[in-house]
């Protein structure tokens, strides 16, 4: 057995658990606290790889601080504390398997693993001059660049070229720990994305599918490009990000894109079609994650979560049953993946994706764990992610080509929009008001974005729009938000569904975007996220 003196409890700063006494820390230091073994052997590497993927998600916490949720309390009162807290953007204190506090700690958890066999193969195995370590390298990077990437979304501020030399970053774990206590600087923005950028460049050329039993639930070669893409976008590095979407979807991204005319053929029964969504068959998932989670609770049809919903009056203003440029109401998804709507017992109009698993611990008593299946990346996103970098390049007829191609696939209608006539249809929507939702949003970013009209905010606004309606129930809409600096309200609607008043607005870059880290992090020492007084 292999000594490791890493304090796991603590992890460091990383994972924020309770602090042991001082009297136990010489007696936990001369153990092995996570009784790992010697890492001699490829095939141990590889399996120590495997481990390094979060098991808590960040898409409850990112889709409760979007604009994809209204309150309905007037009417419908099931909710947690929890909920409550990030729903009014405040730094909660509440717990769960969803909380700031796991995603943060299991995305280092998630490092450290990756971190163990980067350290193994590079001090006691050959790993250069074997394919099979070359490939575990290439995904233990990844996954420690994805780890801390999504720790970055969701503790800092959006990356943007004008502020990230001065916007807070996160600490980069990049060797395990072994000693007590080490202290850690949070450093900044920039600095966050350039280690980031570095293991997504040494890592790439190395990844395969060949060590990997089931690809979809890895970093397999598909699913890395489509990581790199968005790194890309979100980094600013326009030709970068096209560069890795074109090997990601190949030179046919039609025949990999999303089957949903499946749906048309299935019952509609929701927890079927959410885990007909999530299977790792269909070509358009790539990489394939679990959780400890009740997200579904929001995304399907169940009412022991009824106070925030995604109700008919944002669908039908601005989302699934929105007037769009292919068309309105449900008539565009027929055949397809239709939204549902359900209005009996609550108001909630949704498309059936995020799935409900349990996870029995006691089959006998009934207990275990609420768990479910989401799709971290797949083509379908990387397409818009591509169309959306096209833009910035100017590349106006190449983004509205992949813009068609998505919306051939994802709905019914059949026109090839030009950009004069993208812009020619959101010239004729006004911009959204709290009380008065529509699918174009001001965008108030450092972003380049154009002149409000132009046919290059026209269609970055489609782009958004599109982006929002697949990755719905997913969370990505919260990371587009923060870029766009789009400006949100914490609407209460009334018993008639509209909206009756707001609570509280988020305008871009408020600091609340960056959601506060956790509390047994802040206790031990690292730098709080600024708030306004």
């Amino acid at each position: 057995m292999k000594l490791m003196k890493i304090n796991k409890i603590l992890l460091g700063i990383f994972a924020g658990a309770s602090v042991f006494a001082v009297a136990a820390c010489d007696k936990f230091l001369d153990t092995n606290p996570d009784n790992r073994t010697e890492i001699d052997t490829a095939e141990k590497a590889v399996k120590l790889v495997a481990s390094a993927y979060s098991t808590h998600d960040y898409i409850c916490v990112a889709t409760l601080s979007s604009d994809n949720l209204d309150d309905y309390s007037i009417q419908y009162t099931k909710t947690t504390r929890f909920r409550d807290e990030i729903w009014e953007w405040k730094d909660g204190v509440e717990s769960n398997n969803e909380s700031p506090e796991n995603i943060w700690g299991s995305n280092y958890e998630a490092a450290s693993s990756a971190n163990h066999a980067i350290e193994a193969m590079e001090n006691d195995l050959d790993w250069e001059n074997n394919e099979t370590l070359r490939q575990a390298m290439g995904e233990a990077l990844i996954c420690r660049a994805y780890a801390h990437f999504i720790n970055a979304n969701i503790f800092c501020m959006a990356y943007t070229s004008q502020y990230a030399d001065k916007d807070l970053g996160i600490p980069y774990a990049t060797e395990p720990e072994k000693e007590f206590n080490p202290k850690y600087e949070r450093g900044t923005l920039a600095e966050t994305y350039d280690m980031i950028k570095a293991d997504i460049e040494k890592g790439l050329p190395l990844i395969g599918d060949d060590n990997l039993v089931v690809p979809k639930y890895h970093f397999n070669r598909q699913a890395a490009y489509a990581f790199a893409t968005r790194f890309y976008l979100y980094h600013e590095e326009w030709a970068k990000a096209i560069e890795c979407a074109n090997k990601c979807l190949g030179a046919n991204p039609e025949a990999v894109l999303r089957d949903y005319d499946i749906f048309g053929t299935m019952p509609s029964t929701a927890n079927l079609r959410a885990t007909q969504y999530v299977s790792s068959n269909e070509p358009a998932n790539l990489l394939l994650m679990t959780a400890y989670s009740t997200h579904y609770a929001i995304w399907l049809n169940y009412t022991t979560q009824t106070k925030f919903n995604h109700g008919n009056y944002l669908a039908t203003t601005e989302t699934l049953k929105a007037t769009q440029i292919f068309g309105s109401g449900t008539s565009p998804y027929s055949g397809k993946d239709s939204p549902h709507t359900f209005s009996g017992s609550f108001d909630r109009v949704m498309f059936y994706r995020v799935p409900y698993l349990f996870q029995y611990t006691n089959a006998v008593a009934g207990t275990g764990y609420s768990r479910t299946i989401y799709p971290a990346f797949t083509t379908d996103e990387c397409l818009l992610n591509r169309a959306e970098a096209k833009i910035y390049l100017g590349d106006y007829e190449g983004a509205a080509e992949d813009l068609n191609i998505f919306i051939h696939n994802f709905t019914n209608c059949e026109d090839n929009f030009t950009p004069e006539q993208i812009k020619g249809f959101y010239d004729t929507v006004s911009y959204a008001e709290w009380n008065s939702g529509t699918v174009k949003k001001r965008f108030n970013s450092t972003l380049d974005t154009g002149e409000e009209g132009s046919i290059k905010e026209s269609m970055l606004q489609l782009v958004v729009n599109l982006r929002r309606l697949e990755n719905m129930g997913f969370g990505l809409r919260w990371f587009d938000i923060k870029r766009y600096g789009i400006t949100i309200y914490r609407r209460v609607m009334n018993m008639a569904g509209s909206p009756d008043h707001f609570i509280d607005v988020m305008q871009a870059r408020d600091p609340r975007q960056a959601i506060q880290i956790p509390v047994k992090v802040r206790t031990a020492g690292l730098e709080a996220n600024p708030r306004n007084k």
